[in-house]
C-alpha cells in the first residue's frame, strides 16, 4: 500500500511538472542538448562593442558554456578525428558574442530558418559636431 502511494505522488509531481512545459522550452532544451553533444554546427561571434570589431569569429561543432565566476567562455571543440579541444575567451564589460545553429532543420528541431543581421555602427557613440 505504501508503494502504490509513493508512485502516485511521484506520478502527480511528473504530471505538474510537464503541465507548465511549453513548445518553445522543449525545442530550447533540444537545441541545447543537440548543441552540447555537438550534433549541430554553430558560429560564434565575439565583438568589441566599442570599437565594432570582430574579435573572433568560430564555427563548427562546438560547445559553449558561460564560467561566471571566471567572466569567460568556455569553448570545447570536436574535430573531424574525433577529437576534442577547449578554448577560452575572456568576456569583458565591453565585449558580447551571439551564437547562431548554422544546421536549423536538419535535425528536425526547428521549423524555421532564420537570419541575423549585425550592425556594428549601433554601437559606436554618437559624436555631436558644435555649431558656432
Amino acid at each position: 500500500m505504501k508503494k502504490k502511494k509513493i508512485l502516485l505522488i511521484l506520478s502527480f509531481v511528473v504530471i505538474f511538472a510537464l503541465v507548465g512545459c511549453t513548445e518553445a522550452d522543449m525545442a530550447s532544451y533540444n537545441l541545447s542538448l543537440e548543441a552540447d553533444n555537438f550534433n549541430i554546427v554553430r558560429r560564434l561571434t565575439v565583438i568589441n562593442c566599442i570599437d565594432s570589431d570582430v574579435i573572433l569569429q568560430m564555427e563548427g561543432k562546438i560547445s559553449i558554456e558561460e564560467d561566471n565566476i571566471d567572466n569567460q567562455l568556455e569553448i570545447t571543440v570536436e574535430n573531424d578525428d574525433g577529437t576534442y579541444c577547449k578554448h577560452f575567451v575572456s568576456l569583458g564589460t565591453h565585449i558580447t558574442y551571439v551564437v547562431e545553429d548554422l544546421n536549423v532543420g536538419a535535425n528536425n528541431i526547428e521549423k524555421y530558418k532564420y537570419t541575423i543581421n549585425f550592425n556594428p555602427k549601433m554601437w559606436l557613440p554618437v559624436n555631436v559636431d558644435v555649431v558656432d
